[in-house]
């Protein structure tokens, strides 16, 4: 994929100063944290190395990047090593993906408890699965399952769901044999709808007694039991959105399908389009009208804004595993799945899960190995940029 010509980078070195000084007391030092980081990925400010082909002698800089999980730039080598360090707990089995949608009702309450209620999500997905998938006139069985948490929706707006990547069946209570699914679509949608609606108010009943629940500014009434109270009612009125999708293939299949997912940011660089005038525009998919694509042109200012809505709690972990694919375990049932279902393990064969320290940068000039000669600190490469301003230009 080529390089994209605009990047979020761009946006907020022109427009974020001044968008941080207009938004301050808005601002929590996370979303500071993560502008400052994405603004000074891969320049000098960073540091870097000089690298040198190993063939023709051609040199060039690198910078170094700010690994923060937020910044578009910084996921490629983060998702490589964790698809490399799944590539063993495949099955030999068809994988489905079911998606956990929280109302739009709660989104506002979400972005006001982001810990709390993405827990919650989490929580009562995994739990729905679990319990309907042990139901004998479902499946019977105990599955296992990963889970990542989105944030968004195409437009930027607050949008928190779960995706869940499950494989085709699971152990049978005693662990003896492996039961295949009775349904096309794994686990019948509406009743994962119903239960998952049903445990998840009440883990918000839960949240409001242990007093775990900020509410502020147009929320704050439902601080008052009553009106709380009041309010849960109203989620019941629709069914919530669990969507299954169609099983997408085997092992050979499940990784590459996983790298769509499990490393994502808000918007990538390559849905940019424009930035003039104070105004960005990007492509996005309409999934209301037939994934119709469309352009979007907002502010620079709502942009940030937008982009900022999905900053994480620092250290809140957005990729879980449930089940027999639980960490603690993990290793037991894996082998006893591969036994099960007659297969040994075997590493993923894909390009996609290479291990990031196997991969190499190829010299532009002769396409031989560039190796790393020297470290740089951001004031060594000041006080040397005239000369090195071809290199970096090079690089």
């Amino acid at each position: 994929m080529n390089r994209p010509t605009l990047e979020v980078a761009d946006i907020i070195r022109s427009a974020g100063k001044g968008f941080i000084e207009r938004n301050r007391p808005h601002l929590g030092w996370q979303q500071l944290k993560v502008l400052r980081a994405i603004e000074h990925c891969r320049t000098a400010a960073l540091g870097g190395h000089l690298d040198q082909c190993s063939r023709c002698g051609h040199r060039a800089i690198s910078f170094f990047s700010c690994r923060n999980r937020h910044c578009p730039k910084c996921q490629t080598n983060a998702r490589n090593k964790w698809l490399a360090a799944r590539s063993n707990e495949l099955l030999g089995v068809n994988y489905f993906h079911v998606v956990f949608t929280l109302p739009h009702e709660l989104s506002a309450l979400a972005l006001q408890n982001k810990r709390a209620i993405y827990d919650l999500l989490f929580q009562a997905s995994a739990a729905t699965l679990l319990e309907v998938a042990a139901d004998p006139k479902h499946l019977g069985a105990e599955i296992g399952f990963l889970s990542v948490l989105h944030t968004w929706g195409q437009n930027l707006q607050a949008h928190p769901h779960v995706h869940c990547v499950i494989p085709a069946g699971g152990l049978s209570p005693d662990h003896s044999r492996w039961i295949h699914p009775k349904h096309h679509f794994f686990l019948p949608v509406r009743v994962l709808s119903r239960v998952f609606r049903g445990k998840f108010v009440a883990g918000l009943k839960r949240l409001f007694r242990q007093k775990k629940l900020g509410f502020h500014g147009n929320l704050r009434p439902l601080a008052e039991p009553k009106l709380f109270r009041s309010f849960l009612r109203l989620l019941f009125r629709n069914d919530w959105v669990v969507y299954a999708k169609r099983p997408f293939g085997g092992p050979e299949h499940v990784l590459q399908y996983l790298a769509r997912y499990t490393h994502r940011v808000a918007i990538s660089n390559h849905r940019l389009v424009s930035f003039a005038e104070g105004k960005v525009t990007f492509r996005w998919k309409d999934y209301t009208h037939g994934n119709k694509k469309r352009m979007m042109t907002i502010s620079a200012d709502e942009f940030l804004r937008r982009f900022l809505l999905h900053v994480l709690p620092r250290g809140f972990v957005r990729i879980r595993h449930f089940g027999f694919l639980s960490a603690r375990r993990r290793r037991e049932f894996i082998a006893v799945c591969h036994l099960l279902l007659a297969e040994a393990p075997r590493p993923c064969q894909t390009q996609t899960v290479t291990p990031p320290s196997l991969t190499t940068w190829l010299c532009p000039c002769c396409g031989g190995t560039m190796i790393i000669i020297e470290k740089l600190t951001a004031q060594q490469i000041r006080l040397r940029s005239a000369e090195w301003t071809t290199l970096i230009d090079s690089s």
